[in-house]
């Protein structure tokens, strides 16, 4: 049984990436949470995922699912434990942060569990009586933060430009990028990014 990945970035599409780990791809399904943390990663990057393996008479085709801490699968372990609620199911539900998710639910608040997918009223009142007392570890997994004004895809954008227009090699590139969003935190747009990606090389 999987129950740890660790390889490099070979394709993202939809809810599901796809690892490259000892020669052999793995398809990797991740709930939307996780998913929104790999929008910075490109191909090729190393990655590292806890994956939750899930075979059954019913699912006999394995399917793994991936999560950056073992914080967050031992809450989907807590989660799929609720009454109606399989693997499957669970990773289209968490849509918000497990932190998020945890703190409504040890405040009771079934009206913001209602919030994540295919949670209806009666299921979210489920997950209140099934895990309420419980959530109090996962109150506190670390909030995932993007670099002050910086949003994914002009990160992304400037990278494409430096490794397949500007020949720079893909470690290169990201080292350009991370130093110029340490330099300037305000930038906003590719072309702020270039040029403070530009001021730090011109400097060296």
């Amino acid at each position: 049984m999987i129950g740890y990945l660790e390889g490099k970035l070979l394709k993202k599409e939809g809810d599901r990436i796809l690892v490259l780990a000892n020669q052999v791809g793995y398809e990797v399904l991740l709930p939307a949470f996780v998913m929104e943390t790999f929008h910075g990663k490109s191909i090729g990057d190393a990655i590292s995922l806890n994956i939750y393996y899930h075979q059954t008479e019913k699912q006999p085709k394995p399917v793994l699912i991936g999560f950056n801490l073992d914080a967050e699968k031992e809450f989907f372990l807590h989660f799929i434990s609720v009454e109606a609620i399989g693997p499957l199911k669970a990773v289209k539900a968490l849509n918000m942060p497990v932190r998020e998710i945890a703190r409504a639910i040890e405040a009771k608040d079934a009206a913001a569990l209602k919030n994540l997918k295919g949670i209806g009223e009666r299921t979210a009142l489920k997950i209140v009586a099934s895990l309420s007392g419980k959530m109090e570890k996962f109150v506190l997994i670390r909030k995932e933060e993007e670099p002050p004004g910086v949003v994914p895809d002009v990160a992304n954008q400037v990278y494409e430009v430096l490794v397949s227009q500007l020949g720079h090699k893909p470690l290169d590139a990201k080292r350009m990028i991370n130093e110029a969003m340490k330099r300037n935190v305000h930038i906003e747009t590719p072309e702020e990014l270039f040029d403070e990606v530009y001021r730090g090389e011109r400097n060296k």
